[in-house]
């Protein structure tokens, strides 16, 4: 192990009075109330070209760095600030003596304060720069000064961003003219978090432009706002980061606090909704429940059945409120405190439905200003509102960490439309519009679903999402299940369920599907008969098959491929018509015989959609 450097002695006291400053800034907002104060203190300034004539004009006294150094700005502007004169004022451990010896044989200045921000590098490659401009944009004295100053932050405080100049002003009004060392230590920390993150962005550009890029891959997360807690209450502290140059996040809060795992549903069901309103040319709606969807659809319009067994038959029903409907009620006891995207604006008649449902949060792209009102209004004005940027595109890369290891990988950034399905490989071919926009809806679904997955549509709703299992099959089975609820809630008995006055709907919907299932302990029998005046005989088990032999043309997608025929054959239980999955396993004749013998049609994707 290489041997370290000693500390250098000198100094530590809590309050240096200023008296010198450099300032040198590219961004110059703030600059004539700061520059006003400093005069006001009696600061003797070091500064440079723009900045100084800008402090000048307040009254302050300003001593040009060319001057103060004997050498003059060179190279067009490269060199300006880099000369022992400078960074000796700002290194220099006050109190040693050799130091302060040196200072005075080269005739070298203490600072104590130093201002400094930096060249916009990353608007310039925002802006789509050349590779000359963006070099050109890569700050140097700039960096070097803070991290100079951070490091002696037993002498020196470092500013580098106008956000910090009322606190400045603060710190030293408070303190006589002085900062003191808590101050300037919160700052150097700052200043390196800056700097850090400055060289993080021009590695990452720079990592993009050549053909050996570096093995050390940087990424910086900036944090935007305290949580109040991580997936769990005793997992602090948390908090919500920006992770783009500019500091962006795809959406703001209109209303709420929105946690973790809300964040979590609201990114990964906004980037759904996203996705399939591109694919579909389609309204689309998810209602997301930890970080996978229990419902997706599009804004396909509703039966008169629909209506009625979805409870909204004197609804208003626009596209965009019909696509939250439809995702809703793909298992609505699972939406149950869920959090909503809508890939479209929110209207009234959306925002009117989202106020009878439990639910937590939204996020949309827009909301008319009645419907903003009646989401903000939700819950005591604790519902979540977010407002998606849908101009905002996602980093390239995306970074995690497990366990004290790094990964990194390409956002998955394809995009499932018609094209994936034109590969059909079974002896029937054809694929209706409506079962192409299932397909399409289903295999989005199963994207933003924790693997492995498999999901049902059949009119422009998920009607079963089977999430996270180990075995495939067991998927299939998970997501059929949920399917033969959906169906059977328009069974005429189900339909009928002699509700007594009072009934909330959530109750209703959970009373509905525990009828369907009809799994009933005495104790639970007796407690969910309180719904009824008169509880309803039981729905017998031949009933039930016997009404879902009715159910046909249902879209089956996997994110993966189907290793053995079981998962067909489980499939053929339950109405499925059409199949989308990558293909690619050693079985996939095994397979596409099975399709073959049921009379459905399967696409091959080439497009496994694992999702962790």
């Amino acid at each position: 192990m290489a041997p370290t450097i000693q500390a250098v002695s000198g100094d530590v006291v809590d309050k240096v009075k200023v008296t010198t400053a450099l300032v040198s800034v590219f961004d110059k907002t703030g600059l004539e109330e700061l520059g006003a104060f400093l005069a006001a203190q009696g600061v003797h300034i070091l500064s440079t070209g723009g900045t100084a004539v800008a402090l000048r004009k307040q009254g302050c006294t300003v001593q040009d760095v060319a001057d103060y150094t004997g050498s003059p700005e060179i190279l067009d502007g490269r060199v300006k600030t880099l000369h022992p004169k400078v960074h000796g004022g700002i290194l220099a451990a006050r109190g040693n003596a050799k130091h302060e010896a040196e200072m005075a044989e080269h005739g070298i200045r203490g600072v104590d304060l130093v201002i400094v921000n930096l060249y916009p590098f990353a608007q310039a490659v925002e802006k789509g720069g050349d590779f000359a401009t963006c070099i050109e944009n890569i700050d140097i004295g700039g960096p070097a000064m803070i991290r100079a100053s951070a490091k002696n932050n037993n002498s020196v405080a470092v500013v580098t961003s106008p956000a910090q100049y009322a606190e400045l002003t603060k710190q030293m009004m408070d303190n006589g003219g002085c900062t003191d060392l808590a101050f300037r230590r919160n700052l150097a920390a700052t200043a390196y978090s800056l700097t850090a993150a400055y060289d993080a962005s021009v590695s990452r550009w720079f990592s993009g432009q050549v053909t050996s890029p570096s093995p050390t891959q940087s990424v910086t997360f900036q944090v935007q706002r305290p949580l109040k807690y991580g997936c769990n209450p005793h997992q602090l502290p948390a908090s919500l980061c920006s992770v783009t140059d500019s500091g962006k996040l795809p959406f703001e809060v209109e209303s709420g606090v929105p946690g973790y795992i809300n964040l979590l549903d609201a990114v990964n069901a906004w980037q759904l909704t996203q996705e399939l309103a591109v694919a579909t040319g389609l309204p689309a709606a998810a209602s997301f429940k930890h970080v996978s969807p229990a419902g997706a659809a599009i804004g396909v319009p509703l039966t008169d059945e629909e209506r009625v067994v979805f409870e909204v038959k004197d609804k208003e029903l626009t596209p965009v409120a019909t696509a939250y409907v439809r995702a809703r009620n793909a298992d609505p006891m699972c939406s149950f405190g869920d959090f909503v995207a809508i890939s479209h604006e929110v209207d009234v008649a959306t925002a009117k439905i989202l106020k009878i449902e439990v639910s937590d949060g939204i996020i949309a792209p827009g909301f008319a200003p009645e419907a903003l009102e009646i989401l903000k209004a939700k819950k005591q004005g604790k519902f979540i509102v977010l407002r998606a940027d849908p101009s905002f595109v996602p980093p390239a890369q995306e970074y995690r960490m497990v366990g004290g290891i790094g990964f990194v990988q390409k956002r998955n950034d394809a995009l499932f439309d018609n094209s994936k399905l034109e590969k059909v490989v079974t002896t029937a071919k054809e694929v209706p519009e409506q079962a192409k926009l299932d397909l399409i809806l289903a295999s989005i679904t199963i994207k933003y679903t924790q693997s492995n997955s498999v999901g049902y549509a059949k009119g422009g709703m998920m009607v079963g999402v089977g999430a996270g299992q180990q075995s495939r099959v067991d998927c299939v089975k998970l997501a059929a299940r949920k399917v033969a609820t959906w169906k059977l809630r328009f069974h005429p008995s189900v339909m009928a369920l002699p509700f007594r006055e009072g009934v909330k709907r959530q109750d209703r919907v959970n009373a509905r599907v525990r009828y369907i299932e009809g799994d009933m302990q005495e104790a639970e029998l007796a407690e969910w008969s309180k719904n009824f005046d008169t509880a309803p005989a039981p729905l017998e088990e031949a009933t039930k098959a016997e009404f879902l032999r009715g159910l046909t043309d249902v879209a089956v997608s996997s994110d993966a491929f189907f290793p053995f025929r079981d998962s067909i054959d489980a499939c053929s239980r339950i109405g499925v018509k059409y199949v989308a999955q990558p293909g690619g396993s050693v079985a996939d004749q095994e397979v596409i015989a099975a399709c073959d013998s049921y009379g459905m049609t399967m696409a091959f994707t080439d497009l496994r959609l694992f999702h962790h």
